[in-house]
């Protein structure tokens, strides 16, 4: 069965115009869901919103969105002052600026979404854009309503197609600056370097997703089969915890060597004369 669209509309570069349809690229749809139960009765259940001062149920036609402006001080929205911000959707993915594909930071992706044509109609317009970015090099920005939101979208090419990436906002990025600010200057030298990058050499491949194993879903299969059939679950026994050894050490066993292996003229380090640490800055000392 040909999968379902979650949009129609038109691709738009200057002049050229084509109808083109989203589809979803990725799903969680195929992974193990569960339902809540009532324990003694076998029965589903269903959520309620409840007033959290008398704890009665509240019905739907009573359910107002607020704002919340001080501790328990809302303004009240009602559903026709909330439709009155959505915007109105010309169903136009209209282009604004092609980029080279170095200055994608991977950070703002958002959702991948697969871009094909509406109808044969379209399919040259379609081909000559598509063929014209693979020969740049380059990736289109475009802006549309998706999903009762106005989206900014980045479209690549992609095989036959196109993949049409929602982004996040600027706001919604966290910062990397202040997550790293307090990992110290550690100015790594000598042997140490090199075999980690040695190891790195050695465990090097290709990315192949079809080699990606989901062993928490694959073991949640396992457990409701054998609740199926009636047999006893086994649980998961914990993996061996690591010896903590010399960082060194750690390094030499990793690449394949040992202390008597070392290069000649290497002492035997320490995390001390291995590297040389300087502290994160603004960093007091204690006392």
């Amino acid at each position: 069965m040909a999968p379902r669209a979650n949009w129609k509309g038109f691709l738009k570069v200057a002049e050229l115009v084509c109808p083109v349809a989203l589809y979803t690229a990725a799903s969680t749809n195929e992974r193990i869901s569960f339902h809540m139960l009532n324990r003694a009765t076998g029965h589903r259940l269903r959520r309620e919103f409840v007033d959290s001062e008398t704890g009665k149920p509240v019905e739907r036609d009573d359910q107002v969105k607020g704002y919340e402006t001080g501790k328990d001080d809302y303004i009240v929205l009602d559903p026709e002052e909330v439709a009155a911000a959505v915007p109105e959707s010309d169903k136009t993915m209209d282009v604004g600026a092609f980029i080279a594909c170095d200055q994608i930071d991977d950070l703002f992706f958002d959702k991948p979404y697969y871009l094909a044509p509406a109808d044969r109609h379209g399919e040259e317009v379609f081909t000559l854009i598509r063929e014209g970015m693979k020969s740049r090099k380059v990736a289109a920005l475009a802006e549309t309503v998706l999903f009762r939101r106005v989206r900014t979208v980045l479209i690549r090419p992609h095989g036959d197609g196109l993949i049409a990436a929602t982004l996040n906002y600027n706001y919604e990025v966290r910062s990397a600056e202040e997550t790293f600010s307090e990992i110290p200057d550690i100015k790594l030298k000598g042997e140490m370097l090199e075999l980690a990058e040695h190891i790195i050499k050695t465990k090097s491949g290709r990315f192949d997703p079809k080699t990606f194993d989901d062993r928490y879903d694959a073991a949640l299969a396992e457990v409701v089969k054998a609740k199926i059939e009636g047999r006893k679950i086994k649980p998961q026994k914990p993996k061996a915890e690591g010896k903590v050894i010399d960082l060194m050490e750690a390094l030499r066993q990793s690449a394949g060597r040992d202390s008597k292996t070392a290069k000649p003229g290497t002492k035997k380090s320490t995390k001390k004369t291995a590297s040389t640490r300087k502290p994160a800055a603004g960093r007091r000392k204690a006392g």
